[in-house]
């Protein structure tokens, strides 16, 4: 397989969003009524999107699991005088969040059809977004890196503050000033790295060659400094308690795609820069810092659990959802077994599929009702049962019933967490099972009351059944949570070297410190 096929799929997105303004300046002009045209840019971004997930399928075929070196590598001189390089590929952890992205994308556009004003400016967002979301996950230069963390931000601030509810511009703005705050703090540390390393070169896998070796030596309290620097900037991403307020106004301000893509992709780049970043870079930081971040994860997990518990908004419940299996996720990266991290990678996958097809659930909820109050509903069960069948199954896959895909992932970062040698790993893992139990207080509880019981209202009676289209948008995610539960080790094989690669960096950083 050609090493273009990553760069082609980074970047096809965009240049289908390049087309689709081109196409509907040309058509303008040929007198093409608008709502003719609001049509074709939906049909245009579906296939845009479709093809791109076709194209991912490349690199997935490509890919050799049984080595942990990044592959499908394209590496570039760009900046030569700052020794910037447009350098990308995939390794066993990128390579499945980089499948997620364009897995959901295809939905997430179909669950867009209701979107009836500026169809095209959205559409583009959605593009443009789908290209930096690819770039953060492939990238393997700092620089890069950061340019394609910042993309990001741009297209997800519109689609919150354009086309969202009632307080979109308090959500967008809050949005963007916690994720600016963070990202500036990274830049700080990317650019001390450089320096560090002799100005030379962004190269990400030369400087961690570099740290591993022992060329490159930071002094232990620079590397705090620039440890916090990144973590920072990955646990608002997460985002991980204290630095979740963001995460509920957005959710419910966002647009449904908004809302899947918040939930299925943007949170996986904290805990994805965390593995990617932190650990390897910085390893004897990471392993001193982790009892601290495991607390803050902890917390999170039955914060998160007992707030969702309380929430009158279905929205507002999965979003809080988000913050307690976050938590998980986190726990099992800075629990350094290899059962943890794989199943902190694994857990990022089935959050991404479960929560996004949450919030398409909810969002066709709302299409239909105009309203996300949980009191509003009950009985659904009973006038939408293809729909409440697929519902149930994903809040199913959420809250980890066994043979569905959340199983093996909290089953592996407790167990990966129970047995690791960070000081008291066994408590937190006890605790995170405490979390386990809550998720299914809150999740059964909203199901109880959504879908079943007596109908509370009569318009719940007369909803319309899932459109084709709604189905369509529906069914993959519901079908990956059955396969991931049934066939973990698909996934887990491809990833398992480069896990075990950075466990390894880790390790071997303690060994150094108690030999010496």
């Amino acid at each position: 397989m050609s090493s273009s096929i990553v760069t082609i799929t980074t970047f096809f997105p965009t240049f289908g969003a390049v087309l689709l303004l081109l196409y509907s300046l040309i058509s303008l002009k040929r007198g093409k009524t608008r709502e003719e045209l609001r049509e074709h840019y939906r049909w245009f971004a579906l296939g845009i999107t479709l093809v791109t997930f076709l194209l991912s399928l490349g690199i997935v075929l490509g890919f050799d699991k049984t080595t942990a070196d990044p592959q499908l590598v394209t590496k570039v001189q760009w900046i030569q005088e700052l020794g910037v390089s447009y350098h990308i590929g995939v390794d066993g952890i990128s390579l499945w969040l980089v499948l997620l992205t364009t897995f959901l994308m295809p939905g997430a556009i179909m669950a867009s059809w209701p979107v009836g004003l500026r169809v095209r400016e959205y559409m583009i967002f959605m593009l443009v977004l789908e290209t930096g979301m690819i770039g953060v996950f492939v990238s393997l230069d700092l620089f890069l890196f950061y340019l394609f963390w910042e993309i990001v931000l741009i297209p997800m601030y519109f689609l919150i503050g354009v086309f969202g509810g009632e307080k979109r511009i308090y959500a967008a703005v809050k949005f963007v000033l916690y994720t600016v705050v963070g990202s500036l703090l990274m830049l700080v540390a990317i650019i001390a790295l450089y320096y560090l390393n002799g100005s030379t070169t962004f190269d990400l896998v030369e400087i961690t060659r570099n740290i591993t070796s022992g060329k490159l030596v930071i002094p232990l309290n620079l590397q705090w400094w620039m440890w916090g620097a990144f973590a920072l900037a990955f646990f608002i991403k997460c985002p991980l308690w204290p630095f979740h307020t963001w995460l509920p106004d957005a959710h419910t301000e966002a647009p449904t795609a908004g809302s899947v893509i918040l939930a299925g992709v943007l949170l996986k780049m904290g805990t994805y820069g965390l593995m990617r970043f932190n650990l390897p870079l910085f390893p004897e930081v990471s392993y001193k810092a982790a009892p601290w971040v495991m607390l803050l994860a902890v917390i999170g997990i039955i914060y998160g659990a007992l707030v969702a518990m309380v929430q009158p908004d279905l929205k507002r419940l999965v979003a809080y959802s988000s913050v307690s299996h976050m938590g998980f996720i986190v726990l099992g990266i800075f629990a350094f077994t290899d059962k943890s991290l794989q199943g902190a990678l694994y857990q990022m996958l089935n959050h991404g599929i479960s929560t996004g097809a949450l919030f398409l659930c909810v969002g066709f909820l709302y299409d239909r009702r105009h309203t996300r109050e949980i009191a509003e509903f009950g009985g659904i069960a009973q006038t939408m049962p293809r729909y409440s069948t697929m519902f149930l199954i994903t809040v199913m896959s959420s809250l980890g019933l066994p043979l569905l895909n959340g199983f093996v992932g909290e089953f592996l970062i407790l167990l990966g967490t129970f047995s690791s040698t960070v000081p008291y790993a066994k408590a937190f893992s006890v605790i995170g099972g405490v979390g386990v139990v809550l998720s299914a207080v809150y999740l059964l509880w909203m199901i109880q009351r959504v879908l079943f019981g007596k109908v509370t209202n009569h318009e719940n009676e007369i909803m319309a059944h899932l459109s084709l289209r709604e189905r369509l948008s529906l069914l993959p995610p519901v079908a990956m949570s059955l396969i991931m539960g049934v066939t973990p080790m698909l996934f887990l094989n491809a990833s398992e070297k480069s896990v075990d690669s950075v466990r390894s960096i880790v390790e071997a950083s303690q060994s150094s410190r108690v030999s010496k």
